[in-house]
């Protein structure tokens, strides 16, 4: 067994600490946010946590009527004209809170006056101790260099604040339900490894919309990174507005579906790849009746929409890392990439 498998099935167990251990740090965190009611969130990340902030766009978006807006850290460092960021609430998110141009943003950030809030495995890295407030985010060590656990904790770190902004009773109640969520995609191993045929070619096609296009990007990174896949996410509306064109027979193609107020966009796009002969792959978090089970895992977590991104990333890690195991790479050691990437 891989050390990348291990973490992703430790993922239960990081999820459930983090909801028992974070309630002083998710409190605190969002009476201060409701303290000084920021105009919006800015969220500077890299890699997996560039997902997880694309995560927050639509999270904080929906649940939170607010703006956010993905930082340009090459702002902050190469080209030394940081925006201002007066009234914002800055949100630096990095497993290991190491990458300096992430640190870059937080500290020019609290010195505008900014509220500043770190995500990281590591409340004392650099990230944590630029920011004003930490969410540790408790995983232990992940070893593997693709990102597996750091990823899941860090959504489920952004819903418990934007439930602490705005709080909401159903909200609470569903996010209780994720470890269990994530244990129920977990069974469906079995199910991916069939699936690892069908996405073992070099090149695929991932496709998401609303929350989760950020799935999507998670998974086509596994891809490239566990197996040298050339592959590429796309929201199913950008996808519609010209990248179509390069869908044609043999080119596989894998929907990530939550369900929610995006599924008839979703369910529209699949049926016309299909029709050019595309193969296309499905991981769904929902009820649908109508699929086929030889192309589609399909897990019921009962999670609202807003968090079938974090089920559903267990399905992508697990998808990644059978299709590593098919192609014969090993997954845990990716090459030309190190667990720890500093970038300026």
């Amino acid at each position: 067994m891989s050390h990348f498998r291990d973490e992703i099935a430790e993922q239960p167990e990081v999820a459930s600490r983090l909801l028992l251990q974070s309630r002083a740090q998710v409190a605190a965190i969002g009476a201060r946010i409701r303290e000084v009611r920021p105009r919006g969130y800015v969220i500077a990340a890299r890699g997996s946590s560039d997902h997880a902030a694309l995560y927050a766009k639509y999270l904080f978006g929906v649940r939170n009527r607010a703006l956010v807006a993905l930082a340009a850290p090459s702002l902050f460092t190469h080209y030394t004209r940081p925006p201002e960021l007066e009234g914002q609430c800055v949100i630096g998110i990095s497993q290991s809170g190491a990458s300096p141009d992430v640190v870059s943003v937080l500290e020019e950030a609290r010195r505008q006056g900014a509220l500043t809030i770190a995500i990281s495995n590591d409340a004392e890295s650099p990230l944590g101790q630029a920011a004003e407030h930490v969410l540790a985010l408790g995983a232990g060590q992940e070893r593997s260099v693709p990102a597996s656990k750091t990823y899941t904790a860090s959504l489920l770190a952004l819903a418990l604040i934007s439930q602490a902004v705005d709080e909401d009773a159903a909200f609470e109640a569903a996010l209780a339900m994720v470890p269990q969520a994530m244990a129920r995609a977990l069974e469906m191993d079995s199910d991916l490894e069939k699936l690892a045929a069908l996405v073992s070619g070099t090149r695929e096609i991932v496709l998401g919309r609303g929350f989760n296009f950020s799935t999507a990007e998670e998974l086509a990174l596994k891809l490239m990174e566990t197996s040298y896949v050339m592959a590429r996410a796309w929201s199913v509306a950008d996808f519609e507005h010209g990248p179509i064109a390069v869908a044609e027979a043999g080119i596989p193609i894998v929907v990530v579906d939550g369900g929610g107020a995006v599924a008839a966009s979703i369910g529209s796009i699949r049926e016309r790849v299909a029709a050019k002969g595309c193969p296309v792959v499905q991981l769904i978090d929902g009820n649908m009746s109508d699929v086929d089970p030889s192309t589609t895992v399909q897990v019921a977590s009962g999670l609202p929409e807003e968090l079938t991104p974090i089920s559903l990333a267990v399905l992508a890690q697990l998808l990644a890392y059978r299709v590593a195991v098919a192609r014969g790479f090993n997954p845990d050691s990716p090459r030309e990439i190190r667990k720890v990437t500093r970038t300026w």
